[in-house]
């Protein structure tokens, strides 16, 4: 055992009945290896880097050692996949090792991913290949410099042994921290059994740890509904602002909290489509880009089906109350999503016809497959009056007239606002980045690690994602759009 004071362990969610998780340790590895520790993240979580980094640390991070005070457990969840319902799904290939209270005051998951087989494996080995692990890590951690709800990625490590997938890969695992790792798929999972004790307790658990202030109002089960609707609107709208596709948004995939969760086959587009799709298992596009805020609305709807015996003994109540806060995501999302593309372009006021100036442009980067990262960040870099700045944005446009009248009712707008050049482009710049995680790239650093152990360009591409929005000296190729035979059509979930 490690002594308790390495790390600081106060664990809720294993003090729930036995029925809400199984209990086991994760399955120790042959032969560990540090990939990366997030030392600021291990600061704010207010564990000792360098104690994570020494053999001991390791072997925390690989499974082979319990801390004191670690509580292991799979947590037990449901889903409905594609639109098919699967009844019991849960933690495959996870073990929750327990929970820290953070420098500021916040609970926080502390959880190993690929740490082997448990009751939910479903025939499962129960590990992770590097590749999934190094993806997460990349795009998770890129997430959070945007500045968008996401779990984070505190290590990755190779474990020494293969693992069968279409081929032989390498082994690794990811230690995952989460506001909570409770998904509408773990209300669905009770709801599915009639368990109408084990919905209110974990509507309650929710509510304490997510939403304490609904505790004092008159329907706490009907203020975490509209909570979670709020959430889970500005969140998707927050991927739709950076071109971000999740790839497989089942509701076992939906965190209560409100964070991105679950990261699997996920895509940054490159060139602007809204059908575009890169799960290799979303064959008929379920999850295509335009799709995310429908899905998002369409699992808060099963969220809402669980908590129809909380909110009200009368059904026929119960159902209008849910369904009429289930229609306010739209109008959310709509007002979320236009508030930062106004942003995007510059805009501080709020007028009449924003709106179409701005679908107006995302029209115009359709039809000539602009790239979506490049046009935004392109734009700060626009002066007020027709410059020969302009030249940088006419890159990204086939058809440069088509561009010209967008960029002229543009600039009729800025007329507006009053802004000076400088303060329009540096509030743009920092709300538009330049660097996400290219697929291609993320494809590049994995084959190098799996193909040749070579962490260094995972490493380098990190540290770059870690600044998304500052111009980076001897970088410029990690923002280019890909060269035609370096474009990522398909990507995969790795499990």
């Amino acid at each position: 055992m490690i002594s308790s004071e390495i790390f600081n362990f106060d664990n809720s969610y294993s003090r729930l009945p036995e029925r809400f998780f199984a209990s086991l340790p994760p399955l120790p590895v042959r032969d560990p290896k540090l990939v990366r520790l997030n030392s600021g993240l291990a600061d704010q979580l207010c564990i000792d880097a360098k104690f994570l980094g020494k053999p001991e640390g390791l072997a925390i991070l690989a499974g082979n050692t319990i801390p004191k005070g670690a509580t292991p457990i799979a947590m037990a969840y449901a889903g409905f996949q594609f639109g098919h319902w699967v009844p019991q799904l849960g933690d495959g290939r996870a073990i929750l090792l327990g929970e820290i209270i953070d420098s500021g005051g916040v609970r926080r998951d502390f959880q190993l991913k690929g740490s082997g087989p448990t009751p939910f494996s479903r025939m499962g080995d129960g590990r992770a290949a590097l590749g999934p692990v190094l993806r997460e890590y990349i795009c998770s951690e890129a997430m959070a410099a945007l500045g968008i709800p996401t779990t984070r990625s505190l290590a990755a490590i190779t474990t020494g042994e293969q693992v069968s997938r279409e081929r032989i890969l390498p082994g690794g695992i990811l230690t995952r921290i989460a506001r909570s790792h409770v998904r509408v798929g773990t209300f669905q999972y009770f709801a599915a059994r009639n368990d109408m004790e084990a919905l209110r307790l974990l509507a309650d658990y929710v509510i304490e740890r997510h939403y304490p202030e609904l505790l004092s109002t008159e329907n706490r089960y009907l203020g975490l509904l509209a909570s979670v609707v709020k959430q889970q609107a500005l969140l998707v709208s927050s991927w739709q602002l950076v071109g971000f596709i999740h790839g497989v948004m089942n509701t076992d995939n939906m965190a209560i909290s409100g964070e991105t969760i679950d990261y699997g086959p996920c895509a940054f587009m490159d060139f602007f489509d809204p059908d575009i799709v890169y799960s290799s298992i979303d064959q008929m596009g379920r999850y295509c880009y335009k799709n995310q805020p429908h899905i998002a609305q369409w699992n808060l709807g099963g969220f809402a089906q669980t908590l129809l015996p909380l909110l009200s003994q009368d059904m026929d109540e119960a159902v209008e109350t849910a369904t009429e806060v289930i229609n306010t995501f739209e109008t959310l999302f709509q007002s979320f999503y236009y508030a930062g593309m106004r942003r995007k372009i510059g805009l501080s006021l709020e007028l009449d016809g924003d709106d179409n100036l701005v679908e107006d442009l995302i029209k115009l980067m359709a039809d000539y497959n602009m790239d979506f990262t490049l046009t935004f960040r392109y734009l700060c870099g626009l002066k007020n009056e027709k410059s020969l700045a302009d030249s940088v944005i006419y890159k990204l446009c086939s058809d440069q007239s088509a561009l010209d009248l967008w960029l002229l009712h543009w600039r009729a707008r800025l007329a507006k606002e009053n802004s000076l050049d400088t303060q329009r482009q540096n509030t743009m710049m920092q709300v538009n980045p330049l660097f996400i995680p290219r697929n291609h790239l993320v494809e590049r650093v994995v084959r190098a690690a799996e193909d040749d152990n070579n962490m260094t360009p995972f490493n380098e591409l990190v540290d770059v994602l870690a600044r998304p929005y500052d111009g980076q000296s001897g970088y410029d190729d990690f923002a280019k759009t890909p060269r035609p035979e370096e474009i990522v059509k398909e990507t995969f979930c790795g499990t």
